[in-house]
Formats: structure tokens, C-alpha cells, sequence
């Protein structure tokens, strides 16, 4: 009663709050004269006034009417859960039979401006060539083209060159992969290190040869090992023009698995490496082998300032088109940008190769016969049987008129008469005779071509090309030439050749996809908390005290991350021995960001920074989890408990306040969790399972809802206590297939069995309820408790086989022998049904994987979503791919939505012209379908391949094992399968009522609830244990590190140490990546569980961090090559939606 009384007080008092609020706006709009009508013609007559007064008042009702409501839905929640203290009323259960929990007293609102909902209903800049209708157009023929198999025959007038000369620049290059078929160190050992010592040699000898260079990783471990000599006529071959660097990063990043905070990552590493030691500054991107091209990539280069870039591996189809239209260099714009900021000049390589014999022009058997290094002796020759001849003056005139036709015919595909031919291939130049071959006879080439005026060939870098391409054109670096197309969208699937589509590689090996995300929210919240500790550190002048020399982990990690985003690393296309190597280094790496976390922690959460003391020795706080080897699942730490306390810390890396559900191992059924300030939680108690049926007897898990500040670490006290009523405990139910098991519970966990029936059955919370097959023990439908309406959402797996004939799937190509077939074994799944009043799950156990669907009882994101693990082993199979099928009644139509990079949305449509396995797409982050009703949207914490191949169907390529190599290189299949955890969460989402139309846009976005449910999956809790100490441990107080809570719709990339220019420790300097999301505002908002605003993109830097003060604020580049003016340092930043920005800052 006292309750209700007080619920209506605070309902009463908020609501007149909001209703003077009104009045005083009203007062205001009143008096002020810019808001006054103008013209000032009509009759001042009362009815007029009162009729504006009425209109003023209906517009500020509306833009108060989704703040009013998230106040109703707080005071409503307040009411709906007979909210009490935590040390009052226990949990109980109502009468629907869903779990009431204790409130946490926080009412919590949404208040998203309308201005922040337009950008995703908004123009959009026109684009020439969408790719979206690219795919619609072409029939993916596969004609035969003649000399150039998949092109079309070119011709030319020998007069067409007579008023413009035709320039050639011939750009020789070595593709090498940091990791392939061997390991990073044996191909700089027996390759990459060969290459660079020749090039200080044979470069050196004459000024007119050139040479581009990319992966930075190589030339970064080359130049370390090399002495001063060495690196001195490097660096003069690098101010001289002689050498570019192109792109910069420090490997040539995947663009379909890769998450783009690691690709702008091994970016920031490979060009900061190249500022700080050459002065070197990229202006050119080269890809020349990722399988497939983001629309991402453009706008991160733009970002860092990069004019032009170029793509080589996309679709024969798409090629030949763009070819024959003559569009193969176009402006790349992002589908979302609203004019034509986001433009890069972009050139696509026509033909099908990046090496020799695919570069000089059409015909593959002539241009071969200008790969010098297949000189008759050598041990690569050509397979047009028609091998090189060495150029002499009796020659020169012939093979010069045969390679001029190559190039004039290739220079027909372009719209300038400037023409880029690579002059390269894998590992190439790795000995000095290849370096005389190739530059020797082509400079003969070359002298005999320039004595004639009609053209002009010479060596050249790839910004020497562009350079030429801007100024035959008449405009500046990276402006748009005149009447050059602008295109948008992406260039996935790729295909090289038949049916032969490239999308197996979304999900091979996804253990190691999984493990590089862990990863990369590992270094995030490493960064983070870094930066912080060493910020503080100084304000408190106890620098000296702190374990800055941590920096050298954080380089290590940046870098092994790095490596690991290169194509064929995170895509799982390398041999089983370098795929061990790439896990050793993340593994390393992973040890070493939780040893950064712990020493950060330690010092943050000191009460008292005076008693601070740091033992390299005598880590503070345990990790969360350890790994055994490389390959194996993380096994959680167990806390022991005692009567007195135990500290546990939990790190939140999100940005935004979290009410969360958090889950520690505890060694005693009897735990109580206190809050720092001594409020007692409730605990819902559940058993550890060491097997289907099996509990662990000396195990237990403890699950309780923890409210955790942002990208912060609270304190909880944690103890084994006679006195623990508010620990409650799971209620389990084993449904089994027969009475064959007997299933005893472990004191104090009962357990009932039962025979499985073919009746659904349903858990629920206080959001959801769900039902699951009876039979299959598999999800069927999900309601929202706020919906009537039960909606359809079937999982089902099936299993897809390979091709009998002689192309079969591989590690890259995905070519299945028909449509997927229904997985089938032969005994029923026993079900774990687990039920309490913070989580309710269930738990299938199928003989190759075992699928855990989760849901919390916590108000806000986490207990919005269903939490999905499907942990797969496939190991006895062969030649078999497992799916995972998601089967609803949603009208989605063949169109369905993929994440690029975790950046952006890319629409797809399902194309019955194209086989099955060209309808997979990759999915970093989310995919979803959605009608004028609904939106499911798959949430996934590991790189996979999905497609929708019929309408209201989600489909996910969980593993696959493949016992043969397919034929692209790598000389194996994918034998090395682990038992591979992969997590999701599924989101249900409404449409409101007046946004029902869903748009065919080449452009969507998530709402603010999807975005921030990614970011709970791939940012989970950290819960740190603290070591107990002999001496007893010193104070702790739970650390908030920002004052103000960042806009909602604003996501903290990163905060990143910037490196001392001359040793490894950090400088004064921090880089502050920041993200605006792109929203979309058309589904229902919920109460996201914490206060959450937006302002129109606005940032107040200065006042973001508690307890420390802002010296400097400069907006950079993205990779911090590129300075802009400083600001103020009380200037607020402002970005546009989807906008990246990076400042330089300094915290002290």
C-alpha cells in the first residue's frame, strides 16, 4: 500500500512536472520573436491567437510526447513490478507465473530527438551505378569472349592516339601474404626478407625503376632486423619516389569477416609505424587479393585521407559488364551519404588476375610472354606454351608493336588514355636476377616505345597512374573526372570463374572467427581503461608508480589482431600449421590485454591511490576465464568463497550504462552478493553441468543483475553465508527421451525428469515468452509481453554436402550438391528446461551441437533478446556443412539485410538466377528480415555466412568440414574443425504504427535497441576476482570514469595511447575514435534500462571525464596523419550520422 502511495506521488509529481514545462515553453515560444509569425497580414483577432496558441502547443506536445511516455513506461514499470528495495520484499512469482523481481529504484528513460530519426528517411546522393540494380540487370551468362575468356573482343583505330598520346605506366609490385601457406616468420625468412634486400640493390641502380610495397607488418620486422646503412638508402629510395607505399596498413585486411574496428586498427598501426619512422604519408589503397569488396573500405580511406584506390577481385560478370561500359574507375560513394562527401575515386583491374599474364591487356598468352621470370630455364613457365623471349635489338620492334597492342586494347576499357599495368605476383622479386629480368628487358621495351611520339610508357607507382588519370582529366587529386560514373553498394559475391562463388570463406573456421572478436573487445577495453589509468596516474603525479611499460602488450595485441585480419587469416583460408601459428599469437595476445585490464583495474578502483602498490609478481585481480591451448573453449574461474568477503570487479566496455544479468562460478551453494554500498542482491543459484544429464557436484553458478556504470568497474562483495535468503534457487527439468537415464540432483539442486511429450512447452519473463517443440526441444515462437500476438520463429538445422564431380566446397568456395537436407539423428535430444527469477533457459543436446536459449528477467537491452550459444563439433564428418535455420512468417519477400564490417547495412536480394551458394552473404555482426509488421534481426559475436533463400527465413552456416583442397592455392581442404562455441542474440522488433511501409531503399539501419544489443553480445562483463591478500585488501570504490553519459546514438570506437615518438610508451597523447550510429527510429522503443538521450550529434568533450581536465582537442584524420586546427578545449565536437571522427586528445 505504502508502495502505491509513493508510485503515485512520484507518477503525480513527474507529470506535473512535464505539464510546467509545457507552459514555460509555451510562455517562452510566446515572447520570442523569432518565432513569431511573419508577414503579420492576418486579422490579430483573439480566435487567431488562441489557434496559434493551439498549434505552438500541439507541436511541443509532439516533441515532448516520446519523452512523456518513456516517464509513463518508468512509473508503469514501477508500479507493474510492486517495486521494492532490494533488502525488502524476495522475488516472487505473480500469477501469470512469471518471476517479480526487486526494482532497482532507477526509473530510466528514452528521449531520442525527432531531428536524430530523419537521416534514415532522407535524400539520399544519386549514384550511377547502384549495385543493387547492377545485380537485377545482368544474366550471368558466361559467354565465351574469345583470347579474353570472360570478356568480349576489343578493338581500336591505330589513328586514336594521334591527338592524345597514350601513357602506360607500368607499376611492378609482390603480393605477399603475412601468413598463407606458410607461416609469417618462414615467408619473411625464405622469402619477403630477399625481396627487400634486392630492392635497396637493384632500385638503387637506376632512378627511372619503381616499386610499390603494402603489407607494413613485413617491412616493419625487415627494417628492426636491418642496420643503419640499409635503412638509410631505403629511406632515400622512399623520399626520392622510387618506392610507395600503398594503402599502409599492416596487413591487406579481409573486407567480409573483418570487424571495422579492426581494419581502421591494423590501419592506425601500419601508418603511425610509417609517420613516426619515414615521414611517410599513403595517398593510394591496392587490393588486389581480399575475395570481395566492402563499401566500407572507401570511407575508412577517405577517412584517413587517401585519394584514390583499387579492387581486383570481383565477380567475371560484373567485370565484363563494367568493361564493356567503360566504368571500371568510378566514384565510390556510401549508399547513406546524402551528397557526395563520401566519394573516392576507385579503379577496378579489368581482367582475371592481379599476376602477369592477366595485367598487360586482353590476352593472357601474350601478356605472359612479358613475364621476364618465365624465361626458358626458369622454374615457372607459361601455360599457353608459349614461353618469354629476352628483348635485343633484333626483337625489340616486334615484341614492342605485340605489347603495345595489348595495352592500346586494354586502354579501350577506361575513359582516360592513361593505362595502369601491374607488373607482378605472389612473392615476386625475391631474387636479384628476377629484378634484372623483368626491369632490364622492359626498359629496352620502354626505349624503343618512347622514341616513337604516339605514346609514352614508363615504371611508375600507383599514385604516379593517378596522378596522370586527375591531370589528363583536368581536375585535382581525388575530384571527380568529368562524367565519370559514381556508384554505390558492394562487390560481394565474388566469383572467378563458372559457378565458382567465393562464400565458403564466411565461415571457415569460425573458432578462430569467434576468438578475433573476443579479441578485438579485449584490446578495446584494454585501450580504455589503459589510457584512463595512466591519465589518472598523472592528475595524481603517481606516473612513476604505474606500470606504463604495459604499453608494449597493448603493441603486441594491436599487432597480432592486426596480422589476423589479413585474407587469409580471419577468412580461414591458411594451411593447419599457420592457422596453429595465428592462434599461439592471439592466444599470447589475449593473456597479455587481460594483464593490462587487471593492472588498470587495480589502480582505478583504489579508494585510496596513496596505499597503491603494483608487484609484477603479484597480480591484484584474477582473469575471468583461462584458455588451455590455443584451440580450446575458456574454462571460467572459479571463486571460492569464505565467511568474509570475496571482491569481485566487473569491467562493462560499453559505453552506456548497463543493467546487466552477471554469471561467476562459486564453490558453495550458499552465496550472498552484496552491492559495494551493502545491499544485498538476489542470486538465482543454478547447477554446473559436467554432462547432459550430469551436475557437478563441488560447481556452482551464481547469476545476479548488477547495474554498471560506463566503461566502468564495480565493486560487488561476494560470501559464503548460512544467511542467504535472497539466493533462490533454479528450478530444473530434464526431459528426456525415455525413462532410459536415472538423474539425481546435487544438494541443494533438485532435479525432475520426465519422458519427453510432443506438447510445446513455454519459460517466459517479464518481456518474453517463448515456445519450444516438445519434440525437438527446439524454439517455435516468440511473444512480446507487450504484444498479443505469438509470432513463428522455428530453429531448425539442416546439413548441406558438396558437389560428387570434380569441383568441390573448399576452405574458399562454397559449391553444395543441392538444397541443404534436414539434420537427422536417430535418438531424440535429451532438453534441459532451467527456471528462476533471473534467467529461464533450454537446452537441446543433439549428437554435433548442443543449442542453449537463454532469456533474463532484467528490465531494458538484456532482457530484450533471446541469448543463443550453439556450440558445434562436427569433427566425425566429412564433407559435410552445418546450418542453422531460423523459419518465421515474416513477408520479407527475397529481400534480406547483412552488415558490412559491422558498420553499415547492406540490403541483398535473393536471386533465383544465380545458383544457391552465390545468395550467401557475409555477416560480421547482424542480419535481418522484416515486413510492414515485424524485423527479426540475427545479432552474431563471430564472422559467418547467411543468406534468406525463401521468404521469413534467416539461414547461418555454423561450420564446415571439407576433406579436399579447391583448387585456389592452398592445398588442403578444412580438416582441423574444434568444438566452436557460437553466440548470438535474436531480436524481435514491432514496427509502429506509423512507419508500416518498409522502404526497398538500397539503404537500412538498426534502431537504437539492435545497435546496442550488437554491443552487449560483443562486449560481454568482464567479472575480475580479486586475489585475497594475507594482509587483507585495501578499500575499493566502484569507478565511473565519465561525468556525463555519452548520446546514445554515439559509440566510443576507441580510446587509443597514442606511441612516444622515440621508445614504447605512450606519449602525453590519446586518439578518441568516436561513431555516430545511423538510426532507425521506425521500431517500437523500449526502455533501454538506462537514461539514454541524443543531441543532434553534439559532444561535449570536455566535460566527458569525471576527475580529469581536458589540455588539448584536435580533430585528426582518421589514422592521425592529417591534423586539423585544435579547438577549444570547451568546444562540443559535432559529427554527422554514420559519421567517423578521430581527435587527438591530451587528459590530465
Amino acid at each position: 500500500m505504502k508502495l502505491k502511495k509513493q508510485v503515485t506521488v512520484c507518477g503525480g509529481a513527474i507529470f506535473c512536472v512535464a505539464v510546467f514545462s509545457l507552459y514555460l515553453m509555451l510562455d517562452r515560444v510566446q515572447h520570442d520573436p523569432s518565432r513569431r509569425q511573419s508577414g503579420g497580414n492576418f486579422p490579430r483577432s483573439q480566435i487567431s491567437v488562441l489557434q496559434n496558441r493551439i498549434e505552438q502547443l500541439e507541436q511541443l506536445l509532439e516533441e515532448n510526447h516520446q519523452i512523456i511516455s518513456h516517464i509513463k513506461d518508468s512509473v508503469l514499470e514501477l508500479t507493474d513490478t510492486g517495486a521494492v528495495s532490494p533488502s525488502g520484499q524476495l522475488p516472487f512469482r505473480s500469477a501469470n507465473g512469471s518471476w517479480v523481481l526487486p526494482f532497482d529504484g532507477r526509473p530510466t528513460f528514452l528521449a531520442v530527438k525527432p531531428q536524430d530519426c530523419q537521416f534514415a528517411l532522407g535524400h539520399r546522393g544519386q549514384a550511377d551505378l547502384q549495385m543493387l540494380d547492377v545485380y537485377s540487370l545482368l544474366s550471368f551468362d558466361n559467354v565465351d569472349g574469345g583470347v579474353w575468356k570472360q570478356g568480349f573482343e576489343i578493338t581500336y583505330e591505330p589513328t586514336e592516339w594521334d591527338d592524345e598520346p597514350l601513357q602506360v605506366f607500368v607499376v611492378p609490385h609482390s603480393h605477399n601474404d603475412p601468413g598463407w601457406v606458410k607461416t609469417f616468420d618462414k615467408y619473411y625468412t625464405e622469402q619477403t626478407q630477399h625481396i627487400f634486400n634486392n630492392m635497396v640493390v637493384k632500385l638503387t641502380e637506376d632512378p627511372r625503376r619503381k616499386f610499390i610495397w603494402s603489407e607494413i607488418s613485413f617491412f616493419v620486422k625487415w627494417w628492426e632486423s636491418v642496420d643503419t646503412l640499409k635503412q638509410e638508402a631505403m629511406r632515400k629510395l622512399i623520399l626520392g619516389g622510387q618506392l610507395e607505399f600503398v594503402t599502409g596498413g599492416w596487413v591487406m585486411t579481409d573486407e567480409a569477416n573483418a570487424h571495422y574496428f579492426a581494419m581502421i586498427d591494423q590501419l592506425i598501426e601500419g601508418h603511425q609505424w610509417l609517420e613516426r619512422n619515414l615521414g611517410v604519408i599513403p595517398c593510394s589503397g591496392w587490393a588486389v587479393d581480399p575475395f570481395g569488396h566492402s563499401a566500407t573500405m572507401p570511407y575508412l580511406l577517405k577517412k584517413a585521407n587517401l585519394t584514390s584506390m583499387l579492387i581486383q577481385r570481383v565477380h567475371y560478370s560484373i567485370k565484363k559488364h563494367f568493361a564493356s561500359t567503360r566504368s571500371l574507375e568510378f566514384m565510390w560513394r556510401q549508399a547513406w551519404d546524402p551528397e557526395s562527401g563520401t566519394d573516392l575515386f576507385c579503379h577496378m583491374m579489368p581482367f582475371y588476375s592481379y599476376d602477369v599474364p592477366h595485367t598487360c591487356g586482353p590476352d593472357p598468352k601474350i601478356c605472359c610472354q612479358f613475364d621476364f621470370k618465365r624465361l626458358p630455364g626458369s622454374r615457372v613457365n607459361c601455360p599457353w606454351k608459349v614461353p618469354p623471349r629476352a628483348i635485343s635489338e633484333t626483337n625489340v620492334a616486334e615484341r614492342a608493336q605485340v605489347l603495345l597492342d595489348q595495352y592500346r586494347k586494354k586502354s579501350k576499357l577506361f575513359r582516360s588514355k592513361v593505362v595502369l599495368v601491374p607488373l607482378g605476383d605472389d612473392f615476386r622479386y625475391d631474387k636479384a636476377l628476377e629484378w634484372d629480368q623483368q626491369y632490364i628487358n622492359y626498359q629496352k621495351l620502354f626505349d624503343y616505345m618512347n622514341s616513337h611520339p604516339e605514346m609514352h610508357v614508363q615504371f611508375g607507382t600507383l599514385t604516379d597512374y593517378f596522378s596522370a588519370v586527375y591531370k589528363a582529366n583536368g581536375v585535382v587529386m581525388g575530384a571527380r573526372p568529368p562524367a565519370y560514373p559514381v556508384l554505390s553498394g558492394d562487390f560481394f559475391v565474388y566469383a572467378d570463374r563458372e559457378d565458382h562463388y567465393w562464400s565458403g570463406y564466411y565461415t571457415s573456421r569460425p573458432f578462430y572467427k569467434n576468438l578475433d572478436r573476443i579479441l578485438e573487445s579485449h584490446l578495446r577495453g584494454a585501450e580504455i581503461l589503459y589510457s584512463l589509468a595512466v591519465s589518472h596516474a598523472r592528475h595524481a603525479r603517481m606516473e612513476g608508480r604505474y606500470p606504463t611499460s604495459d604499453y608494449s602488450l597493448l603493441t603486441d595485441a594491436r599487432r597480432n589482431i592486426g596480422l589476423f585480419q589479413h585474407h587469409d587469416a580471419i577468412t580461414g583460408t591458411a594451411k593447419e600449421i599457420v592457422v596453429i601459428d595465428y592462434g599461439t599469437r592471439l592466444l599470447r595476445s589475449l593473456i597479455g590485454l587481460k594483464r593490462v585490464i587487471i593492472n588498470a583495474a587495480h589502480f582505478l578502483i583504489m579508494k585510496n591511490k596513496d596505499v597503491y602498490r603494483f608487484y609484477q609478481t603479484e597480480p591484484f585481480l584474477e582473469t575471468d576465464d583461462r584458455r588451455a591451448t590455443q584451440d580450446s573453449l575458456p574454462q571460467r574461474t572459479l571463486i571460492e568463497l569464505e565467511s568474509s568477503p570475496r571482491y569481485l570487479v566487473l569491467f562493462n566496455p560499453v559505453e552506456q550504462e548497463r543493467l546487466c544479468l552477471v554469471t561467476v562460478l562459486v564453490n558453495s551453494a550458499r552465496v550472498r552478493v552484496l552491492t559495494e554500498d551493502g545491499q544485498t542482491l538476489p542470486v538465482q543459484l543454478s547447477a554446473q553441468w559436467a554432462s547432459a544429464v550430469q551436475m557437478s557436484g563441488e560447481v556452482y553458478q551464481a547469476s545476479f543483475m548488477a547495474r554498471l556504470p560506463a566503461l566502468g568497474l564495480a565493486v560487488f562483495h561476494l560470501y559464503d553465508s548460512a544467511d542467504s535468503p535472497m539466493t533462490l534457487r533454479s528450478d530444473t527439468l530434464l526431459r528426456l527421451p525415455g525413462h532410459s537415464q536415472s538423474v539425481r540432483g546435487v544438494d541443494p539442486l533438485p532435479v525432475r525428469s520426465q519422458a519427453a511429450d510432443p506438447q510445446p512447452f513455454y519459460i517466459q519473463t517479464q518481456s518474453l515468452m517463448l515456445g519450444f517443440s516438445g519434440t525437438t526441444g527446439l524454439l517455435e515462437s516468440v511473444r512480446r509481453k507487450d504484444d498479443a500476438q505469438e509470432v513463428r520463429v522455428q530453429m531448425q538445422f539442416f546439413t548441406y554436402g558438396t558437389r560428387p564431380s570434380k569441383d568441390k566446397s573448399g576452405a574458399y568456395l562454397f559449391i553444395p550438391d543441392g538444397n541443404a537436407k534436414p539434420y537427422m539423428q536417430k535418438d531424440q535430444p535429451i532438453v534441459r528446461v532451467v527456471e528462476g527469477p533471473l534467467f529461464a533457459e533450454v537446452v537441446a543436446h543433439y549428437q554435433h551441437f548442443q543449442q542453449t536459449v537463454r532469456i533474463h528477467n532484467v528490465p531494458g537491452v538484456d532482457g530484450l533478446s533471446l541469448d543463443i550459444t550453439t556450440l558445434v563439433d562436427i569433427r566425425d564428418q566429412t564433407n559435410k556443412e552445418l546450418a542453422m535455420r531460423i523459419v518465421t512468417d515474416i513477408q520479407s519477400e527475397g529481400t534480406f539485410y547483412t552488415d558490412l564490417n559491422g558498420f553499415q547495412i547492406q540490403p541483398r536480394r535473393y536471386l533465383q538466377k544465380l545458383p544457391l551458394q552465390a545468395n550467401f552473404y557475409p555477416m560480421p555482426t547482424m542480419a535481418y528480415i522484416q515486413d510492414s509488421q515485424y524485423r527479426l534481426t540475427l545479432h552474431t559475436a563471430q564472422a559467418l555466412g547467411a543468406s534468406s533463400l525463401a521468404s521469413g527465413q534467416l539461414e547461418v552456416i555454423l561450420d564446415r568440414r571439407l576433406m579436399q583442397d579447391d583448387n585456389r592455392g592452398l592445398g588442403q581442404g578444412l580438416k582441423d574443425n574444434k568444438r566452436t562455441a557460437n553466440r548470438f542474440r535474436l531480436l524481435l522488433e514491432r514496427r509502429s504504427s506509423r512507419s508500416r511501409t518498409v522502404d526497398s531503399a538500397p539503404v537500412s539501419f538498426p534502431s537504437l535497441l539492435s545497435h546496442m544489443t550488437s554491443a552487449i553480445l560483443n562486449h560481454e562483463v568482464l567479472a575480475l576476482p580479486v586475489i585475497p591478500k594475507k594482509r587483507g585488501v585495501p578499500p575499493l570504490r566502484t569507478f565511473s570514469p565519465l561525468a556525463a553519459a555519452l548520446p546514445c546514438d554515439f559509440h566510443l570506437l576507441n580510446l587509443r595511447s597514442i606511441q612516444n615518438q622515440d621508445s614504447h610508451s605512450p606519449s602525453p597523447h590519446t586518439a578518441l575514435l568516436l561513431h555516430r550510429l545511423g538510426l532507425d527510429c521506425g521500431l517500437e522503443a523500449h526502455n533501454p534500462g538506462f537514461n539514454c538521450t541524443t543531441t543532434q550529434g553534439k559532444l561535449a568533450v570536455a566535460a566527458l571525464f569525471r576527475g580529469l581536465d581536458l589540455q588539448l582537442l584536435q580533430p585528426m584524420s582518421l589514422t592521425l596523419m592529417h591534423a586539423g586546427t585544435p579547438l577549444s578545449n570547451g568546444s562540443a565536437v559535432a559529427l554527422e550520422p554514420m559519421e567517423l571522427a578521430t581527435f587527438k586528445i591530451q587528459l590530465h
